[in-house]
């Protein structure tokens, strides 16, 4: 075998080394690349088969790509300028289907992760976060602008402040996210990030120390989907209300069945646009369909002259509100109600030596503990209420941003305000959730830390001579803890003679009526000093009872006593007094 033999490479482990490198930037650039890309192609797509099914194409394939490019932008959030108005004035479309942004976000959370991620079943080392984040968003940008140059030469131009500003930063919210997700989610840029606004203690109800999470944050998730979804709902109460109406809407919008799947492919894409604005009908402040025309639960003005479409058919009708708009009230106290339940139920799980969520620091369940229950001290009611008050805030500020998005100018005259304002819903959701939410929690904490009882603690309170949990003795006989009336005391004597232990000898009135002698030693002699009651037994504490505060500061009413896996009839039982000495021979009288 020659030198060169012996150093050749076989492909399978050139492979194997290509693949256990470190893709560096250039596999950001090309994530990003392709994440565009392939927005872009199902945009063309989709539109270039409406093209072809028309059966009165305006324009030819040049037109119906730049339609794709535009609404690709559209879908980032930009703002786009119709030219060909009767007017002959650009009109604005500011409202961008939210569902049509779950496509590119998603594509650059792929990208950034698997860029990041490289080859981690092989054990390569992960790509640098911040290399491979500027390498999807650059990559992103780089096909994103030469998109906006060629959109700008059709019907729909983009609006070029707006599209400077909401393209970077999806991609650069999208890549983070998928950036962070390949690490494992750690929390050191976010919590610089909100060590900067927030205090100690709020930050980790936004963030656990386990980079899921925090209380308050998961809280108001759930609140804000209890909100649109509750919105979704009422929606489509509204439209089976006016069905009649839409579905003229929809039949006379257009002809033809290429026109119609158009249509109804629109109307699904703002759904969830819809939705939003019946969640700020629900809270209050409702929604604008025009310059001075708003839409609440208490009174609808006069619509102006609208364009068809069949959801709009679901607006309420103009006039003063009936108690079935007022009903629409039950979704913020829901939203609110299931929120405090969060918080409530996250404040319960605080046990001492142990995690912000009751577990232990490997994330298993304490061990011997019901799951669900509150196996140490919980939250003060003080900082309880505080994490409700957080989450209606996040809640707030997540309605808010879902507003802004979801709204939009649709011209320059009377269409130049549609939809909600977001300031207005983001405050009424912070006094709808927020009242409802720090009730609810306080309540919830309040029931969680309840004492349990069951059948053993009764019977517990009924046998004497026995020590409670907390110390003090339980049973119906005297206060000094003797023996009660009638019924004799249960020890288990054959437990205590095979752990070692004996009976104290016998008191000072026994010798006296022994005629001064000693009391025998035997089992059978402490059986008759223990019908005597001549004996006591008292139960070993197995733990120092609970100072009622957890490790995260906070005082609570839980104790960490647990009737539920208490054995009164233990091996535990010791008797009260000191060792007796060794047994000696029994002298006769």
């Amino acid at each position: 075998m020659i030198q060169t033999t012996v150093r050749r490479s076989t492909p399978a482990l050139l492979l194997t080394r290509m693949r256990g490198r470190s893709p560096g930037l250039a596999a950001g650039l090309i994530g990003g690349v392709l994440a565009a890309g392939l927005g872009l192609a199902a945009f063309a797509v989709l539109v270039i088969l409406l093209w072809i099914s028309s059966p009165y194409p305006d324009s030819g394939a040049d037109g119906a790509l730049r339609i794709a490019a535009a609404l690709w932008l559209l879908a980032h959030g930009a703002e786009l300028v119709r030219a060909d108005t009767l007017s002959g004035l650009p009109a604005p479309v500011g409202v961008p289907p939210l569902l049509l942004l779950a496509l590119p976000v998603w594509l650059l959370h792929r990208a950034a992760r698997d860029a990041a991620d490289g080859d981690a079943t092989g054990g390569a080392p992960l790509t640098p976060g911040r290399t491979v984040w500027a390498g999807v968003v650059l990559g992103y940008l780089a096909v994103g602008v030469p998109a906006a140059l060629y959109a700008a030469g059709g019907v729909l131009r983009p609006a070029w402040a707006s599209a400077g500003v909401w393209v970077p930063l999806v991609a650069a919210v999208a890549a983070g996210a998928g950036v962070r997700t390949a690490y494992g989610g750690p929390n050191g840029p976010l919590e610089r990030a909100l060590g900067r606004v927030l205090p100690r203690e709020a930050r980790h109800l936004v963030l656990g120390p386990d980079g899921r999470p925090g209380v308050a944050a998961r809280a108001a998730v759930a609140g804000t989907a209890v909100l649109v979804g509750g919105g979704a709902l009422l929606l489509a109460v509204s439209l089976g209300w006016h069905g009649g109406e839409a579905q003229r809407t929809f039949l006379q919008l257009t002809e033809g069945w290429s026109g119609r799947l158009t249509v109804l492919l629109l109307g699904i894409a703002l759904v969830p646009n819809a939705a939003v604005w019946a969640a700020a009908y629900a809270l209050g402040p409702g929604f604008l369909l025009g310059t001075g025309t708003l839409v609440t639960p208490l009174s609808s003005a006069p619509t102006p002259l609208l364009p068809p479409f069949p959801l709009l058919a679901a607006v309420p009708d103009a006039g003063a509100g009936t108690p079935v708009n007022w009903a629409a009230g039950a979704v913020p106290v829901l939203a609110g109600a299931v929120t405090g339940w969060c918080v409530g139920r996250g404040a319960t799980r605080s046990g001492d030596g142990r995690g912000p969520e009751g577990r232990s620091p490997d994330g298993r369940e304490p061990r011997g503990e019901r799951p669900g229950r509150s196996p140490g001290a919980s939250w003060s009611r003080r900082r309880t209420a505080r994490a409700a008050v957080l989450a209606a805030v996040l809640c707030a500020v997540l309605l808010a941003v879902l507003a802004a998005l979801a709204g939009g100018p649709l011209g320059v005259a009377a269409l130049s305000r549609f939809g909600p304002v977001w300031w207005q819903v983001g405050g009424a959701t912070l006094v709808w959730v927020g009242l409802v939410a720090v009730v609810t929690a306080l309540v919830v904490r309040a029931w969680r830390c309840r004492t349990p009882r069951d059948g053993r603690a009764e019977r517990a309170e009924r046998t004497p001579g026995i020590v409670g949990p907390r110390g003090e003795p339980h049973g119906g006989g005297p206060k000094g803890g003797g023996p009660a009336v009638g019924r004799r005391p249960r020890v288990p004597w054959r437990r205590t003679r095979a752990r070692g232990t004996r009976v104290t000898e016998a008191p000072e009135d026994d010798r006296a009526a022994t005629g001064g002698r000693p009391a025998a030693r035997g089992p059978r002699a402490a059986w008759r000093s223990l019908r005597a009651g001549g004996a006591r037994f008292a139960r070993a504490p197995k733990a120092p009872p609970a100072t009622g505060r957890s490790a995260d500061g906070g005082g609570g009413d839980c104790g960490p006593y647990d009737f539920l896996h208490d054995d009164f009839l233990h091996d535990d039982f010791l008797p009260a007094g000191p060792p007796p000495a060794p047994p000696g021979p029994v002298r006769e009288p």
